[in-house]
C-alpha cells in the first residue's frame, strides 16, 4: 500500500514538473489568439526588404545566428549602446559588420500596430529568419515562438569568441558550436548559411593570401579587391557563394570541394578532416542539406529562451522597456 501510494505520489510530481516547464516551452501557435496575423505581417515586410536587396536576407539570417550564440535567442544584439548601457553591437564580432536592424524595426512597428505588447523582437528575428531563407529559394519550416526580450546585454561573451571568427580552424568551430548544444553535423550545416550574402575584405584576407587550402586562381580574383595590407579596403565585399550568390542552395558546398571557400572558416570543413563525408554529402544532395539544416536551425532557436515572466516585450528593439 506505501509503495502504491508513493508510486502515484512520484507520478503525480512527475506531472506537475511537466505541466511547469511545458507551459514556459516554444511553441508553433504561441501568438495563434493574441496576434493571429503576425507571420503574414513579417513576411511581408522581409519580402519587400528582400526584393530591393537580396543581401539583407542574409544579414537578418546573420543577426539570428549571432542573437543566440550570446545567452541564447533572447533579441539582446538588438539593443543600442546608450551613456549607461553597453550593448553586443560594437564587439568584435559584430562592429561594423551585422546589419538588417532597421528591417527589425518596421517589422516591430508594424506589429506593435496589429498586437501592442504582445510580440517579442527576439521572435520577430526568429520568423524574420526563417522567411529570408525561403524568400530565397530555401527550405520552409515552422519557427517555434513564445520567447521573451533580455533586459541586458552580454559583450564580454560577444567580445571573446563565443562567436567563431572567420579564421576559425575546425576544432574551434566544432567546440563553440559545441558549447551552444550544437553538433558537428549542425555546425556543418549551420555554416551551409554562406550560400548567401557577402563577407568583407578582412574577414577572407589572411585566407586568400596565407591560406594554403585555396584555389589559387579564386585567391588572385578575389585580392583584386582585398589588398594585403590592413587597413586598406577592409570594407570591400565579395560574395561567399561564387555559383549563386542570391540563392540558398548546395553550391556552397560544392565550392569548397574545388578549394574555393572565401573564408578560413568555412574551407576548414573541407580539407582532409573529419566533416569532409558531410560535405560531400551536401554537395551531392540539396534535400539533405536542406532537412539537416532545418533541424539545426530550430535546434538553435531553442537556445536558452527566455520564457514565462523572464525578460520583457519590448516597444522598442533597440531599448529596454
Amino acid at each position: 500500500m506505501a509503495s502504491s501510494f508513493c508510486s502515484l505520489a512520484l507520478a503525480l510530481l512527475l506531472l506537475l514538473l511537466t505541466a511547469g516547464t511545458s507551459s514556459a516551452n516554444l511553441s508553433n501557435n504561441f501568438y495563434s489568439k493574441t496576434c493571429p496575423n503576425l507571420f503574414n505581417t513579417v513576411k511581408s515586410v522581409v519580402k519587400s526588404a528582400v526584393a530591393k536587396e537580396p543581401r539583407i536576407g542574409a544579414s537578418i539570417l546573420r543577426l539570428f545566428f549571432h542573437d543566440c550564440f550570446v545567452d541564447g535567442c533572447d533579441g539582446s544584439l538588438l539593443l543600442d549602446d546608450t551613456p549607461s548601457f553597453l550593448g553586443e553591437k560594437t564587439a568584435a564580432a559584430n562592429n561594423n559588420s551585422v546589419r538588417g536592424f532597421e528591417v527589425i524595426d518596421d517589422i516591430k512597428s508594424r506589429v506593435e500596430k496589429l498586437c501592442p505588447g504582445v510580440v517579442s523582437c527576439a521572435d520577430i528575428l526568429a520568423i524574420a529568419s526563417r522567411d529570408s531563407v525561403v524568400l530565397l529559394g530555401g527550405p520552409f519550416w515552422k519557427v517555434k515562438v513564445g520567447r521573451r526580450d533580455s533586459r541586458t546585454a552580454n559583450f564580454t561573451a560577444a567580445n571573446t569568441g563565443v562567436i567563431p571568427p572567420p579564421t576559425s580552424n575546425l576544432t574551434n568551430l566544432i567546440n563553440t558550436f559545441q558549447a551552444q548544444g550544437l553538433s558537428t553535423k549542425d555546425m556543418v550545416a549551420l555554416s551551409g548559411a554562406h550560400t548567401i550574402g557577402k563577407a568583407r575584405c578582412t574577414s577572407f584576407r589572411d585566407h586568400i593570401y596565407n591560406g594554403t587550402n585555396i584555389d589559387r586562381k579564386f585567391a588572385l580574383v578575389r585580392q583584386r579587391k582585398c589588398p594585403r595590407t590592413n587597413g586598406t579596403g577592409d570594407n570591400n565585399l565579395a560574395v561567399l557563394d561564387l555559383r549563386t550568390p542570391k540563392h540558398f542552395d548546395n553550391n556552397y558546398f560544392k565550392n569548397l570541394l574545388n578549394k574555393k571557400g572565401l573564408l578560413n572558416s568555412d574551407q576548414v570543413l573541407f580539407n582532409g578532416g573529419a566533416t569532409d563525408s558531410l560535405v560531400r554529402t551536401y554537395s551531392e544532395n540539396n534535400k539533405v542539406f536542406d532537412s539537416d539544416f532545418v533541424t539545426a536551425m530550430i535546434k538553435m532557436g531553442d537556445n536558452k529562451p527566455l520564457t514565462g515572466s523572464r525578460g520583457e516585450i519590448r516597444k522598442n528593439c533597440r531599448r529596454v522597456n
